[in-house]
């Protein structure tokens, strides 16, 4: 079963099969839909036993670096004399030169770009993994394609999302309210399962039920249902009661994360639209809710022509992004619950363009950020010589990496959720690696 999440639904859509709700939170619209649907499947679908004790509480937050980021000039191969022959203009200086990149401590001939002084901090701290050459097999440079290969783990590109079957492998068969929430319009496809679907939202005040502004009579029946919750006569088992049960979920949960995001934040946030996703996850963390995935998003890295100042642009609000949030969590005492993943659909070709920019391209760095990560740079950097068609070839297939970020960290069967065995990236300090309860 799959569905197309790019398109919103209207806030006039409800449940009825039935079931006397007519009027739902414009928090869940996708997660009641679901529900609803998920209802007519089997209330016990063999799922994968939950996570107890410490992986219980620990957490993983996505982050999508939209448009395809150009890795060569991210993570920067200086001692490589074969990067600056294919990128004239385009390259990165040597560390020490102006502009010059950041070199990384514990390596050779590798540097982050200038603008990612906050990351590199982070890395000097031992709460970075970059790992290199992430890509897969036949990789295509279409952005909604990729996208999609990257959101389902699969190189049909169809289905559910990756995350999505997560949930529904540990939920035997019932959505989790709260499990999964991506800061956006509206949820990815990474995080949309059979039965399972995220809550998302842009702006904490639209986080609401919003009936009473589209008309004023329905605000004393939306009352009395959340007054009542299931309604005399009707069976606690039945599908009513329980879709009586999940709209006050959803309403309850609305008003903690309201009350949570209007909560002053424990470190200053820079003002980037990733900034505040960030600054949105830091305050629900801190708030306590039982959610165990986030998703946040930044795009315009598809740099054909000018890339220099849009790309240091970008990687600065996504470095600085990522050291506040960082603090944040050390103010909290949440540091070791949390992880970070940073991906792009794919890289840029090896050689510049004539427009002072690069176009689309296979593989890349991924970046994993934590205080739990197995710090350092994972791999080789893929070699500028040893090239498919001008593009550099892949060493890591994505897979791997979520396979190891879900044994590793989450606790789950990764072999169930991937449907098919990948090696696991070991991006899990070794101290934190925990097998699946």
């Amino acid at each position: 079963m799959s569905h197309d999440f790019r398109a919103p639904r209207t806030r006039r859509s409800f449940l009825t099969e039935g079931l006397g709700i007519v009027s739902l939170a414009t928090t869940a619209p996708w997660f009641l839909d679901l529900t609803a649907r998920g209802m007519a499947l089997p209330q016990e679908t063999g799922g994968l036993p939950k996570a107890t004790g410490d992986i219980a509480n620990r957490i993983l937050v996505v982050v999508q670096l939209g448009g395809g980021n150009d890795g060569l000039n991210t993570v920067v191969p200086f001692g490589d004399g074969g990067y600056y022959d294919a990128r004239p203009q385009l390259s990165i200086p040597e560390p020490g030169k102006a502009g010059g990149c950041l070199p990384l401590s514990g390596t050779t001939g590798l540097g982050l770009h200038p603008a990612m002084s906050d990351l590199a901090s982070l890395f000097d701290d031992g709460r970075v993994t970059i790992v290199q050459g992430v890509g897969y097999p036949n990789p295509n440079r279409s952005h909604f394609t990729s996208m999609d290969i990257w959101h389902t783990a699969r190189n049909n590109a169809g289905g559910d999302g990756w995350i999505g079957r997560y949930f529904d492998c540990t939920c035997n068969g019932k959505p989790v309210q709260d499990g999964a929430i991506a800061i956006g319009q509206s949820p990815p496809l990474a995080m949309q399962g059979v039965v399972q679907a995220p809550v998302a939202f842009e702006d904490a005040q639209l986080f609401q039920w919003l009936g009473r502004n589209i008309d004023r009579s329905l605000e004393e029946p939306y009352q009395e249902i959340m007054r009542a919750g299931v309604r005399p006569g009707v069976a606690p088992d039945s599908h009513a009661a329980f879709l009586a049960r999940t709209v006050l979920d959803a309403q309850l949960s609305s008003d903690r994360v309201r009350r949570a995001l209007g909560r002053e934040s424990l470190v200053s946030y820079p003002g980037s639209g990733l900034g505040r996703q960030m600054q949105s996850i830091g305050a629900i963390i801190r708030d306590g809710l039982s959610t165990r995935v986030y998703y946040a998003a930044i795009s315009g890295f598809d740099t054909h022509a000018g890339q220099g100042p849009t790309q240091e642009r970008l990687l600065g609000e996504f470095a600085a992004a990522m050291r506040a949030f960082q603090s944040d969590l050390d103010a909290q005492g949440n540091a070791d619950r949390v992880m970070v993943m940073v991906f792009s659909e794919f890289g840029r070709r090896v050689g510049q363009n004539a427009s002072q920019g690069t176009d689309h391209g296979t593989a890349a760095p991924l970046f994993l950020v934590g205080s739990s990560v197995r710090a350092g740079v994972l791999g080789q950097h893929p070699s500028l010589v040893d090239l498919d068609q001008g593009d550099l070839k892949f060493s890591v297939d994505f897979r791997s990496v979520y396979a190891g970020v879900l044994s590793d960290w989450m606790g789950a069967d990764a072999v169930t959720i991937l449907g098919k065995s990948y090696p696991p990236a070991k991006v899990v300090a070794k101290e934190r690696r925990a097998a699946r309860t």
